[in-house]
């Protein structure tokens, strides 16, 4: 299958909504933390149980974007669109099914498995494309379309308490609210892949401003994984991602619980617009904290994502129950950061690696987004599953795994300080791949 190649005088300013259309739609995984009390109380689930599909869902995010990361590179991002039209839509018909019969497995084969699956080919479908079409400002670029993931959720958090306000939170509810989501993510997703184009050679080069796009040195998908470089970045996604995703998870719950002994409790509805104020951040940040990555550098930027990240988390620890504004104005930070670290890797992974198989490299690294999307989840709602079962409740459910994040995130900025360029034994010849990407994208006609 033949990527769709942009005809003469195609704007590259037309790609990006093509790659907005696809991760603002899967970007609703943010927005999970708006179903999690419905399911468990029309369900009887546990917060760990209720965390499940959306644990689930990360995993195969990142092990599909893994295995799936060269046939995206190879039958281009109109392909990968589809699939993840396919898969992430089928998921939500799927729970939708589960939630109607009171079937939980089918909620998590569904929106975890199934869905998954579209989560993670959808997130790199445009990635590889957008730094071929933007070489000249890959963190812009990428943020520009990694934005939309962050800030699906800002759509889909009120859009999704409405529906369960309107059709109700029981089960029936549920599984109604799941079926207009995948019929109308499957609308909007085609947009994109109607949209989206590969560049020809010569965009390519006078989108750069210089003779090739694979200027510089190079490195395979396959050199890249033997790299200390590439762990280095594992290291640095994963911990991000972890102390992030904790938060984001159980966000409508946890502000509940902050504040539920004050005399300034948190509605239902209150919580869920404090979800989409996360989502906000989160997208604010894939696009402000990526574009700035640009001017200041990514290691630079990733001191910033983890380092204050930790101050962050500590003034939560310290004060959060103390001050509602405080408390959502550090986790608003927090989002920011997070949502930033993946708009910013895929630039960080160019500028170590090249362009030439970068969509298979951030798919492989991606993995690390598989681990830290249970453990992040695990440690909040194992924890506070624990300390309530203890007698505890209010702040003290999350004081322990505040202090794991912490850590964590320190673990990732002593990764990001041994970054360092690649060996020169790893790159490849640059003129030859070249030759071979260019003829690879254009039609048998040209």
């Amino acid at each position: 299958m033949s990527p769709p190649v942009a005809p003469a005088g195609w704007s590259r300013w037309l790609v990006p909504p093509a790659a907005l259309s696809v991760h603002l739609s899967i970007g609703q995984a943010y927005a999970w933390s708006v179903f999690k009390p419905p399911l468990e109380s029309s369900l009887g689930l546990s917060g760990t149980q209720s965390a499940l599909p959306f644990q689930l869902a990360i995993v195969m995010l990142g092990l599909s974007a893994a295995f799936g990361g060269t046939l995206v590179e190879r039958n281009g991002p109109r392909w990968a669109m589809t699939v993840a039209l396919v898969c992430f839509s089928s998921g939500f018909l799927i729970s939708a099914l589960g939630a109607s019969t009171e079937q939980y497995w089918l909620i998590v084969l569904g929106y975890g498995f199934v869905g998954g699956i579209g989560l993670g080919i959808g997130y790199i479908s445009p990635v590889s494309t957008l730094i071929k079409w933007f070489p000249d400002r890959p963190g812009m670029a990428t943020g520009i379309a990694i934005m939309g993931f962050g800030g699906g959720a800002l759509i889909a958090s009120p859009w999704s308490a409405q529906m369960l306000e309107s059709f109700g939170s029981d089960s029936s509810g549920i599984a109604l609210a799941f079926l207009v989501h995948g019929l109308s993510y499957a609308v909007f997703m085609s947009l994109g892949v109607l949209l989206v184009r590969v560049p020809r050679g010569e965009d390519r080069e006078a989108a750069a401003g210089a003779p090739s796009v694979l200027q510089g040195p190079q490195v395979s998908a396959n050199s890249a994984i033997r790299t200390p470089q590439f762990w280095c970045l594992w290291v640095v996604l994963c911990m991000n991602v972890t102390a992030g995703i904790g938060i984001l998870e159980k966000a409508a719950p946890m502000i509940q619980d902050f504040f539920k002994d004050t005399s300034t409790p948190v509605s239902v509805s209150a919580s869920a617009g404090f979800v989409a104020l996360l989502s906000a951040a989160n997208m604010a940040g894939r696009i402000g904290w990526s574009s700035t990555s640009d001017l200041i550098g990514r290691k630079n930027i990733y001191r910033v994502y983890l380092g204050f990240g930790a101050v962050m988390y500590g003034l939560i620890a310290l004060f959060g129950d103390s001050s509602k504004p405080l408390f959502i104005l550090c986790a608003m930070v927090i989002l920011s950061f997070y949502g930033g670290g993946f708009a910013t890797i895929p630039a960080y992974l160019k500028d170590l690696f090249g362009t030439y198989q970068v969509g298979a490299i951030h798919g492989r690294l991606l993995t690390a987004w598989s681990l830290a999307g249970v453990l992040g989840p695990l440690i909040v709602n194992w924890i506070a599953d624990h300390q309530k079962d203890a007698g505890k409740s209010g702040a003290s459910l999350y004081g322990l795994s505040f202090v794991i994040m912490i850590g964590l995130l320190v673990v990732g900025f002593v990764a990001n300080e041994l970054v360092r360029p690649v060996n020169a034994r790893h790159h490849i010849p640059a003129p030859r791949e070249e030759t071979v990407d260019v003829e690879r994208q254009q039609p048998e006609s040209a």
